[in-house]
């Protein structure tokens, strides 16, 4: 096989190239949203994908920075969608990486005050982390000075959060001014897609309202951050040179894949397009350049053609 960026990467694949491709890696880390399913829409062709990858002995995870469900909901999700071999430990997604993140790398020894939605705190409590209660006590006309502040909380973790205020984000801060005070984001996605046309703020966009008040950077443990890949390789013994990994956003899926050593490959059903991963390999910017796909597909419904066209 054409070895990654052979000739300067952003190269449309497919058919007997692409099944020479999916046969040189072991393994596939697929990004969900925009690639395996849109919504509550499966892509065409992506169970058959998944499954005609299995059968050729691949292990397949699925890496995604969504949050907003714990991992038990993410398998229910493909089982309801037509993918009938994923199994809870295929799915890594920010909010788990993040509880890991604090229990096993950080060690936590306090509480963490945590700024998402049931997938964020659900995984917290799943891996053993004390989560700081949300105080059913306070109203539209509490303020800052009315709140107590617990003084276990050794870190602040922001994660996609629909119920986002500025209480939340004035506790955030206040615990944010001891130094000693983890700050952690599970991911910089700065918005995400909706039905229609319309948007919805993400992760990101919240974490740089807490960044710009407190004076301080977040870590990011979701994509682009090697952490992820750490985290899936530390249970299953990944090694980049046998990993591939395919997602629908450069500036997340497929500079995660740069920054952790793996060939990258980009699907045309979400975020990002050709002319957007074109517009990076012309940009004369260096940092630029991990921006830029090994491969493109049209949709990961290529794969299925290629594995099936023996």
């Amino acid at each position: 096989i054409i070895g990654p960026r052979a000739s300067g990467g952003c190269r449309r694949v497919r058919g007997p190239e692409l099944r020479e491709l999916l046969d040189s890696k072991r393994d596939v880390l697929f990004d969900c949203d925009g690639v395996i399913w849109n919504g509550e829409a499966a892509v065409a062709g992506a169970p058959e994908a998944v499954r005609l990858l299995k059968q050729r002995g691949k292990r397949v995870f699925f890496v995604t920075n969504n949050c907003t469900r714990p991992r038990g909901n993410y398998a229910h999700k493909f089982s309801r969608l037509g993918f009938s071999d994923v199994s809870e430990e295929d799915i890594f997604s920010s909010a788990y990486c993040s509880a890991a993140y604090l229990r096993d790398v950080a060690r936590l020894s306090g509480k963490v005050f945590a700024i998402g939605c049931q997938g964020v705190l659900q995984e917290l409590r799943d891996a053993g982390v004390d989560v700081v209660a949300e105080d059913s006590a306070e109203g539209p006309d509490t303020s800052i000075y009315d709140c107590p502040l617990d003084p276990d909380v050794r870190a602040v973790l922001v994660g996609y959060d629909e119920k986002f205020n500025f209480m939340k984000l004035a506790k955030a801060c206040c615990y944010l001014r001891d130094s000693e005070c983890l700050f952690l984001a599970t991911d910089p996605d700065p918005w995400h897609p909706l039905r229609g046309g319309r948007v919805t703020p993400g992760s990101g966009s919240l974490t740089a309202a807490l960044e710009t008040a407190s004076s301080r950077k977040a870590t990011v443990i979701g994509k682009p951050s090697r952490f992820m890949f750490e985290c899936i390789a530390s249970q299953f013994d990944l090694d980049p040179a046998q990993s591939l990994m395919v997602g629908d956003r450069l500036e997340t899926d497929i500079l995660f894949g740069a920054n952790c050593g793996l060939c990258t490959v980009l699907t045309l059903t979400g975020v990002s397009t050709m002319e957007q991963a074109q517009e990076y390999k012309d940009s004369e910017a260096p940092e630029k350049k991990d921006f830029v796909p090994d491969y493109v597909v049209e949709s990961i419904a290529d794969f299925s053609e290629a594995l099936e066209d023996e």
